[in-house]
């Protein structure tokens, strides 16, 4: 059953539009090496002008284990944050986030940033339990204040359900991807049982993920080509723990470099998750695992 909260009195309406986060610096100005790094982990070409790809943006606003020096939570932010634990919501998960792009950085450039409280939702019962929605909006700026994105945030603080969890009676579902306006079509080919690579209209370079323009020359055109199926296995982690209903570990979950050069992550089936390797040849299958859920899986061809 839904845990209980005592959030009734409080007036969340007095936080929105308040600052949650003031003040704060990028940590290292954009540079090179953290440029590669990133295009290398991330399967993506690193842009021929030597900007830093548009969805690096949060990676210059992280503080690293040691945080940042002088910035924290705003006052407003901690008192909002304190009613809620003393409400009864003391547990918190990250839901999602969203960011916007206005121009790429360079290196050298150095950003700042600052937070506001954005919303925060009425009572929402979830099957982790029962809160509230904090949606948080974080402006990224060059220096000399200009803007260059965009990143919002959004959080869960809830009271765990309590009591004895009902009895399954059929499978857990999987998680839901998150489906927007850039990756819709995304998935609209899975469902369709095939996997569509972005092949940018100026350039011709491919992408996966899907992203709204090209990080090589910019342009917001594109069409998309099938992937032929065929990749190898380019990196990939055992899931042991935290166990979830919907999946039986240990299983194998694996960066794949499909043919085409771009890559992609998916479970490997077909073959016991310790035989799994680094080079593996691989074959694209489509997984339904459930009514409304197709996923792309990798079919071992060790």
């Amino acid at each position: 059953m839904p845990a209980q909260t005592g959030t009734q009195s409080i007036d969340f309406r007095v936080y929105e539009g308040r600052a949650a986060a003031v003040g704060g610096v990028g940590k290292d100005p954009v540079n090179g090496p953290m440029i590669r790094h990133w295009c290398e982990a991330m399967g993506h070409p690193v842009p021929v002008d030597g900007s830093a790809p548009a969805a690096m943006l949060q990676v210059w606003t992280m503080g690293g284990l040691s945080g940042h020096t002088g910035m924290g939570r705003s006052a407003a932010y901690e008192e909002l944050l304190g009613k809620l634990d003393a409400a009864g919501c003391t547990s918190v998960v990250a839901t999602d986030c969203e960011q916007e792009y206005v121009r790429p950085l360079r290196p050298g450039e150095r950003i700042t940033f600052d937070a506001v409280i954005e919303s925060v939702s009425g009572s929402k019962t979830t099957k982790l339990g029962t809160g509230h929605f904090v949606t948080t909006r974080t402006e990224v700026r060059a220096e000399g204040g200009e803007l260059v994105g965009t990143h919002r945030f959004r959080i869960l603080k809830y009271a765990p359900a309590q009591g004895k969890a009902p009895k399954q009676t059929a499978r857990p579902r999987r998680p839901r991807p998150v489906v927007n306006r850039d990756n819709a079509g995304y998935w609209e080919g899975i469902r369709e049982r095939r996997l569509l690579i972005q092949r940018c209209a100026g350039c011709g370079a491919l992408r996966l993920p899907w992203l709204p323009g090209c990080d090589g020359c910019g342009s917001a055109d594109w069409d998309t080509v099938p992937a032929g199926g065929d990749g190898v296995v380019f990196s990939y982690v055992v899931m042991h723990h935290p166990p979830f209903p919907a999946f039986d570990p240990p299983y194998a979950v694996a960066l794949v470099e499909l043919a085409e050069g771009v890559r992609v992550l998916g479970n490997v089936v077909g073959v016991p998750y310790d035989k799994v390797r680094i080079g593996m040849p691989v074959r694209l299958e489509f997984l339904d695992a459930d009514d409304e859920l197709t996923v792309p899986v990798f079919r071992g061809e060790g």
